[in-house]
């Protein structure tokens, strides 16, 4: 038996302080989540929402603080976005001064926009062809 996987919930960025509130604005104001409601954990982070669904999970990390899971560094690459409006999405990244690739792929159908957060994390938006 393997388990079953129906889609991914989240992804949980950890950052200190400054990092943290640079972060929260970047995926609220750049990459167009809302800050919504977050259970009270015990330390200070955010819940970054992508319609109903807290999609981007951000915390601050303490000095000293270990990696509370795997513990393992430099394995990330980036999280994706399915989004809508290529088009706008380019002039909202260029108004942030966010630098993107473009990349248009006949194999998934879909353009993507390609950069990096504050913190130097991937981030990709797929724009599905509209057929």
């Amino acid at each position: 038996m393997t388990v079953q996987i129906n889609a991914l919930d989240h992804v949980n960025l950890r950052a200190p302080r400054e990092m943290f509130e640079r972060l929260r604005v970047f995926y609220r104001d750049v990459v167009g989540l809302r800050e919504g409601e977050r259970p009270a954990f015990g330390n200070e982070g955010a819940w970054m929402y992508a319609g109903n669904r807290a999609v981007v999970h951000l915390s601050v990390v303490e000095a000293g603080e270990r990696p509370r899971h795997a513990g393992v560094a430099g394995t990330y690459d980036h999280v994706a976005f399915l989004a809508k409006d290529p088009e706008a999405a380019a002039v909202e990244l260029r108004r942030h001064g966010v630098e993107f690739r473009i990349s248009r792929s006949e194999i998934t159908r879909q353009h993507q926009y390609f950069f990096s957060d504050p913190a130097g994390n991937g981030v990709e938006l797929n724009f599905p062809f509209v057929d």
